[in-house]
Formats: structure tokens, sequence, C-alpha cells
């Protein structure tokens, strides 16, 4: 009996060793085949020009494609569940929008994930949101759109890339700020809501600056504010929403890569680490500027400190706004 166990023991160890070395084999060799990140907006929008950006420069630094698979739709629920049950390896990351992260948690009554599906991998850009409508709304600045509302109540409507989304809580600010009532018009991404707004369709809406440029430039679209404590570089002579008078109206944006809970550390290590080499080059943060964004690399531990405040915060907003789930 006990050389028996003795034997048992020692197979079992060699076992043991073995898928260890297996796994180790394994991390060591990501990626092994092509890496689909996973965005949950429309084409278009900033969270899917971000995905573009990381996925065309990652790409090179792993040492294989990178592929971007759009699944807009439910408030972010269609792409996160994905990525949720997909195959813990690190082959399917999801570029995820702050809005739908701490934000539709705290209006959705049927969640289809929850936080500890995900751990964070990375944040990859940052942006604040600006006040943008139409060339024909008769409104050049921020001041001017609060009176034409209360000339005209109820008469405005503004696009957001869905219900609870950043772009949604923010017109919610303004309103209450403002002290005015406009139309909420959701979408399934900015990408619709921008083809909507350029077609005359809504009178305006909030959002990062990159999918807006542009046509900020061709003058079809006109920006009022901006949302952030500066002025973007990109938009000199939009004014902050401070400096129009409505300090309280203040949004940024960002847009991370995580990944599924059970991806192991040593391949989590590796990507934040080669997102880190790409979003703090030259050529990157350049892009990301001339986009009216800004290239923000934080490490896995700084994004989650920043979602649970972001929660905190966000949490307070929603109840004060009155926003529901559809």
């Amino acid at each position: 009996m006990t050389l028996n166990r003795k034997h048992f023991n020692a197979l079992a160890l060699a076992a043991l060793a073995a898928g260890l070395v297996g796994n180790a084999a394994a991390q060591a060799a990501y990626p092994s085949k092509t890496v689909t990140m996973v965005v949950p907006t429309a084409a278009g929008g900033t969270t899917d020009l971000s995905a573009r950006m990381l996925a065309q420069a990652l790409g090179p630094v792993l040492g294989q494609s990178v592929v971007v698979d759009n699944k807009g739709g439910g408030n972010g629920n269609i792409a996160a569940s994905i990525v949720k049950r997909a195959e813990a390896d690190g082959h399917t990351l999801f570029m995820q929008y702050s809005g739908y992260h701490v934000i539709s948690p705290h209006i959705t009554k049927q969640k289809q994930w929850e936080q500890a599906d995900f751990q964070p991998v990375a944040n990859v850009i940052s942006a604040p949101q600006i006040i943008v409508v139409r060339a024909d709304l008769p409104v050049k600045t921020l001041p001017e759109l609060i009176a034409y509302a209360k000339a005209n109540p109820g008469k405005l409507n503004y696009a957001s890339s869905g219900n609870g989304s950043l772009q949604h809580v923010t017109g919610a600010m303004l309103e209450q700020q403002g002290g005015i009532k406009m139309v909420h018009v959701p979408y399934k991404g900015t990408g619709p809501a921008l083809q909507d707004l350029l077609g005359g369709q809504v009178d305006l809406t909030f959002g990062t600056a990159p999918p807006f440029m542009p046509h900020i430039a061709s003058g079809k679209l006109r920006v009022l504010a901006v949302t952030g404590k500066e002025r973007l570089a990109s938009l000199p002579d939009a004014p902050t929403t401070a400096e129009a008078g409505y300090p309280k109206v203040d949004a940024t944006s960002w847009f991370a890569v995580f990944a599924p809970a059970g991806v192991p550390k040593p391949v989590v290590d590796k990507l934040t680490a080669d997102i880190r080499t790409v979003v703090q080059s030259a050529a990157f943060k350049q892009k990301a500027q001339e986009q009216g964004a800004t290239a923000d690399y934080q490490t896995p531990a700084q994004l989650g400190d920043k979602v649970k405040a972001d929660l905190a915060n966000w949490a307070t907003v929603v109840k004060a706004s009155k926003i529901e789930a559809e």
C-alpha cells in the first residue's frame, strides 16, 4: 500500500508538472492566432476608431493580426456577452466605452454581465465630450442654444449612442444646468447618430471629437463647447462649458481594453506591456491629438481604480438625472 501510494503521488506530481509546463508554454506562445477585439458600438464612433487605431499598431508588436469586430446594440450588452463567454486565452478582447461600463450598470434592470466577468488590461484613449449641432441650426454658442431651447420648448432633439450612454447623461446634465427640456433620441452607436445629425433628422449631439472632426472642418457641423477642463488643441476656438457659463456640464469618456476574467496573468501582463508600447509612441499620441483625444495609457491596476471611482460618481449623476432603463 505504501509503495502504491508513493507511486501514485509521483505520477500525480509528474502530471501536475507537465500541466504547468504545458500552460507556461501556451502562455509563452501567446498570441498563437489572430486576436479579435470586440467593439460594443457600430462603426464610426470613437470606440470603434480607438479600437482600429490600436489594432493597426498593436498587430506588429504582438506578432499576430488584430481584427476589430463591431457588435453594437443593447447598450453594449451584446458585445459584453460575447467577450464574457469567449475562451479565456487572450485571443478575444474587449474595447470598452466608459459610458457602457460605468453608467449602463446603474440603469440596466436585467443585467447580462457583471464587473467581475472582465479584468482590466489597459486604458488607451481619454477624451472630453463636445457639443455639436447641425450647421443650419440657428445657434452659434452654448448660451444661444440654451436660449433657443427655452424659446422653443420640446422642439430640440439630441442624439446619443444609447440610453444611459455618456452622451445621454451629458444631455441630461445640460438640461438640468440650463433649465431646458430636449427630446432624447438613442442610437446603436455614435456612427448612426452622426449620420442622422448630418442628415438633419436630429439637431445636436454630444460625443468625443474624433468622428466629428472632418464634418466640423467641412462646415457641415458646428461645435459649441468642450465639456472638459481645457480647450482641445484640435479645436482651439471652441470654449469649454465652464467658459460658456455652465461649469457643471463636465464629462470625459475613456476607451479601454478588457479581457475575460479567466485570462492568465502572464497573458494580461504581455498585453498591457505591448499596448503601453503602442499608446506611448509618438505616432499614436499625435494621431490621437489630431482627432481631439488624448493617448492615455493606464495599467490594469490604475484602470481598475478608475472603474471603481467612476461607478460611484456616475451613480450620483444618474440618480439626479432620473435616467431609467428603456
